[in-house]
């Protein structure tokens, strides 16, 4: 579980960094948004596994 967490937040840095990198405004924004979802997956992976430890 702790390396899907740690890869989604890398994948997130990356698309920034790509976006920051890019000049075409559709596709910042586009990867901007990837990069919002990775890490709102990683938050939800990260939530689940808080909660299976509490009931434990």
């Amino acid at each position: 579980m702790a390396k899907m967490i740690k890869s989604l937040r890398k994948q997130a840095d990356k698309a920034e960094r790509a976006s920051l990198s890019t000049l075409d405004r559709d596709l910042a924004e586009g990867l901007q948004a990837m990069a919002r979802a990775y890490r709102a997956q990683a938050d939800v992976i990260k939530s689940k596994k808080k909660k299976t430890k509490k009931a434990s």
